[in-house]
């Protein structure tokens, strides 16, 4: 092989894996503001430790679902705490099950996380009846992590409310999901883009046009994407010419020929262009060549 050959496919697939690794991460991003279905959502509020209490009586004890979530961040570990009774590092929501009965300790039954910042990919759902709400979904761990594991979720439904921040509810947690309510005026779509005031909800108002942001990020997404094939086409093609021709420099370029005539066609689109316009102003002027 040619020296300097085993260059061009290292810098092909550090590319192609950069690439990747960026859309890896942005699918588990989430920084509280939300952009789904033509609405956009301001959870910057929310953000802080939650703890919410579901109680299960089941005599002669009582289970106790306890749920520790911070929304827009990663949970901090618990002081005096044993690191087996406590979640994983990086976790959003941690549920903790234990199991009271009178005059005896508290037991541990589970610690779950529901919401993990590494396998995090948020989706997201608004409902149109009234009041509005927003669901956001988060993936979490596997639990148990050894027998028969179940994936593990946490929806958090944002219902409008326009007066005040209600304190949130577990609703429940089953077959490893666990779904929280919270009333809030963050669970509003936003009146206008680059505005925080929540968007007040009117009688048979269940939808519109998508705002001009949201359609302006799907054309910056296929700029992206054009961008990267033209990448993707130049680098290919300069590998294969290099490998199987031994091209250098200019010589490096796929239809060499073709991308050295542009700049040329350009200049007569253009020269005609400008030739046509000076033609029509002159015959618009009235006057005649004797």
């Amino acid at each position: 092989m040619r020296p300097g050959v085993k260059g061009l496919p290292f810098l092909l697939t550090s590319t192609i894996a950069l690439w990747i690794g960026v859309s890896l991460a942005d699918d588990n991003a989430f920084d509280c503001h939300v952009s789904t279905e033509g609405h956009k959502f301001d959870l910057t509020k929310l953000g802080g430790e939650h703890v919410v209490n579901l109680t299960l009586e089941t005599p002669p004890t009582q289970t106790i679902d306890s749920l520790r979530f911070n929304l827009c961040g990663e949970l901090k570990r618990l002081d005096k705490v044993p690191d087996e009774d406590q979640c994983l590092d990086g976790t959003r929501a941690c549920l903790t099950i234990i199991n009271e009965k009178k005059g005896k300790d508290d037991r541990i039954l589970s610690v779950i996380s529901v919401a993990q910042s590494s396998t995090l990919s948020p989706s997201y759902s608004v409902s149109s009846s009234s009041p509005k709400s927003l669901t956001v979904t988060f993936r979490g761990s596997e639990y148990p992590p050894n027998s028969t594991p179940v994936q593990q979720y946490m929806d958090m439904t944002l219902v409008c409310d326009q007066d005040d921040t209600k304190k949130p509810e577990l609703v429940s947690y089953n077959q490893g999901r666990a779904a929280v309510k919270w009333l809030t005026p963050a669970g509003c779509p936003l009146q206008n883009e680059g505005k925080d005031t929540p968007e007040k909800s009117k009688p048979g108002d269940d939808g519109g046009e998508p705002p001009t942001g949201y359609v302006g990020s799907g054309i910056g997404w296929f700029f992206l994407m054009l961008l990267f094939a033209f990448v993707a086409y130049f680098a290919i093609g300069a590998y294969y010419n290099y490998s199987t021709y031994g091209a250098r420099g200019l010589d490096l370029l796929p239809h060499r020929d073709f991308w050295q005539e542009v700049p040329y066609m350009f200049r007569d689109v253009l020269s005609h262009l400008c030739s046509d316009v000076g033609a029509r102003r002159a015959s618009r002027s009235g006057y005649i060549a004797v």
